[in-house]
């Protein structure tokens, strides 16, 4: 089930933890995407408006969809709201626009994976990109439920892989991010920079988020034309008689 807004916007907002996995899962998602957004469509769903705001003053449009059992909270503070309240399985969004999507607290949550997974190809455009971040199942963080990570289901690199192209996605990379301790003390605070460099050297196994980025497959469609022609290369001569032979003497 997924948890409620409020408590999502006082872990990400209000707390010093919260705070600092958002800046370091925000700090993955933009080396992902270097690239500019410019003129694009950037597309948020479950409680991924932390990752955001980076794409804000670039994009030509960002929406932060959040589910119906989660309700919704106006995003970002101080700007035009963004926020739309939606049924995770029929998104108020015109098929093939969105142009990058993220996705945190949504899939691990959801009554219906497949269902929502579909939804994500439908929306995206053609080469359109996705990153999904989700609880990584052999990390401390999905042990421990005082933190969003410790709901729902988490998985490995490999199971939310499969299940991602079994929908019709390409994987491009996966990484991982939040290796320091769950834990709300000054110290471990205080060192999170520290144990997210440490990560990078080590397999992202150990942290407490699975990220990874896809993007849509485009299946060929199979069409008449050339290949169906030269099944019947010589369609002129129809109606033209067996070659008979040549009378004798």
């Amino acid at each position: 089930m997924h948890l409620d807004v409020q408590d999502l916007r006082n872990f990400y907002y209000r707390s010093a933890l919260g705070r600092s996995a958002q800046r370091y899962i925000r700090d993955e998602l933009t080396r992902l995407w270097p690239e500019s957004v410019k003129g694009q469509t950037v597309v948020g769903f479950g409680f991924a408006v932390p990752l955001l705001r980076p794409f804000l003053s670039e994009a030509r449009r960002v929406i932060g969809l959040m589910p119906g059992p989660q309700g919704v909270m106006p995003w970002p503070a101080g700007l035009p709201n963004v926020s739309v309240l939606c049924d995770e399985m029929l998104w108020p969004i015109d098929t093939g626009i969105v142009d990058k999507l993220v996705v945190m607290h949504g899939l691990e949550t959801s009554q219906n994976a497949d269902a929502l997974l579909q939804e994500c190809y439908r929306v995206l455009g053609p080469g359109g990109k996705a990153v999904f971040v989700v609880p990584n199942r052999a990390g401390l963080w999905s042990r421990s439920d005082k933190t969003p990570f410790g709901y729902g289901r988490p998985y490995t690199a490999g199971q939310l892989e499969a299940l991602l192209k079994t929908h019709g996605f390409a994987v491009e990379r996966h990484t991982g991010a939040l290796y320091q301790p769950p834990t709300h003390r000054r110290f471990w605070l205080k060192s999170g920079q520290m144990w997210e460099r440490f990560g990078k050297g080590v397999p992202s196994i150990v942290g407490g988020v699975i990220i990874v980025e896809v993007s849509k497959q485009v299946r060929a469609q199979h069409k008449g034309g050339l290949g169906a022609a030269v099944k019947k290369p010589l369609s002129v001569l129809e109606g033209l008689g067996a070659a008979e032979p040549k009378p004798q003497g």
